[in-house]
């Protein structure tokens, strides 16, 4: 499994979000690398962001969701046409960022 995964569930629908595309990214000194990419499963899961053999490095990483895409595919009309969430990774540990989705909104947290 990646040291960084996530898992969007649509809170309109009450059911998984699958086929949205994911990317991994970590600040550098000059901007963004990308470290990961995907898209999410039938069960709305995403656990290979990072290969096996990658670990976590300290630092403030981003994962963009594209919701667009996602809505345009179910043929709902959305406010947000994608999701950014940055976050810290203090130590090389196990991240998990959930992401509950709505047309109209989102919330996310730090899973387990």
């Amino acid at each position: 499994m990646s040291g960084i995964t996530t898992h969007v569930l649509d809170t309109a629908q009450g059911r998984p979000a699958a086929g949205i595309p994911v990317v991994l990214e970590r600040s550098v000194a000059d901007g963004w690398q990308i470290v990961g990419t995907g898209h999410t499963d039938a069960d709305g899961r995403l656990r290979t962001l990072m290969q096996e053999t990658m670990t976590v490095v300290r630092g403030t990483y981003r994962l963009t969701f594209d919701t667009r895409q996602y809505f345009d595919n179910g043929g709902v009309q959305a406010f947000y046409p994608r999701v950014v969430v940055e976050f810290e990774a203090a130590d090389d540990g196990h991240y998990h960022v959930p992401l509950l989705l709505s047309p109209y909104g989102y919330s996310t947290y730090r899973g387990s």
